[in-house]
């Protein structure tokens, strides 16, 4: 039985005790960024690609159904690639090179390949990071990030961000809240002289919760690093269980390249 962990950087995540689960963050993360450099490997134009295709997209769903991902749940992450789709539409349009006639439109067969690689390496990079986030907690993400050696900063500022996201949009809920209290309804653009000056409130109380924190942390010794405790190490079947999506995915192209 999974449960949505709540929040607002937290909503994608689905609790459970699955494998999947239970793999150390940073061995998910090497995982998906494996697998989705194996999926962009593959040649758009060789004859075998869709098959290819196909064998990853197993690989994807058996994970998924692995780690309890359930399908609306990877329909609905794959919203994100909306650019990504839009900017394969245009593709058979604009591409050069001979024509060929869909629906009674002439559309370039280069750009329709091509469109079509795109469309098929997006959805399946991201489905493999829909299965990683809903297995792993955002503040367990960014500890898979600093055990992969990402600079402290950055790490840091991503630890602020997870942690103070639920904040700010708790404040921001509470001003919609008072907004519409007052009678307020944002249907055309005079909207804008209610909302600009929202916003600019949000930012300037963020930007001073913000200072506080920072002085706060000061007091208490801080120097540029958040302490952490020591990494243990990771055994390795550990590393073949999370290896085994790349792997594959890896077998079914050089599967492709040998035999196509």
């Amino acid at each position: 039985m999974t449960a949505v962990h709540g929040g607002v950087l937290g909503g994608a995540y689905l609790a459970g005790s699955s494998p999947v689960h239970r793999l150390e963050p940073h061995l998910k993360l090497v995982a998906v960024l494996g697998f989705a450099l194996v999926v962009v490997a593959t040649p758009v134009h060789a004859p075998w690609a869709w098959a290819a295709y196909g064998g990853y997209l197993a690989l994807v769903l058996l994970a998924a159904a692995v780690a309890g991902v359930r399908p609306a749940r990877l329909a609905r992450g794959l919203a994100i690639e909306v650019p990504f789709v839009l900017f394969a539409v245009l593709l058979p349009f604009v591409a050069q090179g001979p024509r060929v006639q869909v629906a009674g439109l002439a559309l370039s067969e280069s750009g329709l390949v091509a469109a079509g690689g795109l469309l098929a390496k997006a959805t399946l990079s991201v489905l493999a990071a829909v299965v990683l986030s809903a297995s792993t907690e955002p503040r367990a993400l960014v500890t898979g990030l600093e055990r992969l050696r990402l600079p402290s900063l950055l790490v840091q500022i991503l630890t602020f961000m997870i942690r103070y996201a639920d904040v700010v949009g708790g404040e921001l809920h509470r001003m919609r809240v008072a907004r519409e209290s007052r009678g307020f309804v944002g249907r055309n653009l005079s909207a804008l002289r209610v909302l600009g000056p929202a916003a600019g409130s949000l930012f300037v109380r963020s930007y001073e919760r913000g200072e506080r924190v920072h002085l706060a942390m000061l007091s208490r010794g801080y120097t540029g690093r958040i302490p952490g405790a020591p990494a243990a190490a990771v055994p390795v079947q550990a590393w073949l269980t999370a290896l085994a999506l790349p792997l594959g995915a890896a077998a079914v192209l050089a599967s492709g390249l040998l035999l196509g």
